[in-house]
């Protein structure tokens, strides 16, 4: 499960928003810009149900399914890429049944299916935004992380 700490910055007894510092993992997370975050900088904000009961000022972890991260990050990256090869493979071979030079068929037919990937990837995701597998839940709530203070020194 990849998990991230939060603050919770608004609760009802149905969505909390949680406001958490974007880490590295998100930087490189091919779901980045759909998987229900509000980026402002290195902050987001994500909206979960409120399963635990929080409150404004709570501190909790939040967390999303491996599983559901690694399904995104194979449709994202992988699904258009093999459309593109089918397209260019097709291309290829009907190129010289349809009397065209089969490079310009691959060329055409493979970034067809490249661009028909990414409108129906586009289309799948409004119906998985709605699916709760691929949204961040509340795991619990935990202690604030604050800085030691500091003694004065003796001397």
């Amino acid at each position: 499960m990849i998990t991230e700490q939060g603050i919770v910055t608004r609760a009802t007894p149905d969505v909390a928003l949680i406001k958490t510092n974007r880490t590295a993992a998100c930087e490189v997370c091919s779901a980045k810009d759909s998987c229900g975050t509000i980026h402002r900088g290195k902050e987001m904000t994500v909206e979960v149900p409120n399963t635990l009961g929080v409150e404004t000022g709570d501190s909790v972890l939040i967390g999303m399914q491996t599983k559901s991260a690694l399904l995104l990050t194979f449709l994202i990256y992988v699904v258009p890429i093999l459309c593109l090869v089918a397209g260019a493979l097709t291309g290829d071979a009907l190129g010289p049944l349809l009397r065209i030079n089969a490079s310009f068929a691959a060329m055409v037919l493979g970034f067809s299916f490249f661009g028909i990937a990414f409108v129906i990837l586009h289309k799948k995701s409004a119906a998985m935004n709605q699916k709760s597998e691929f949204k961040p839940v509340l795991i619990r709530k935990t202690k604030p992380v604050t800085a030691p203070a500091c003694k004065p020194s003796s001397k």
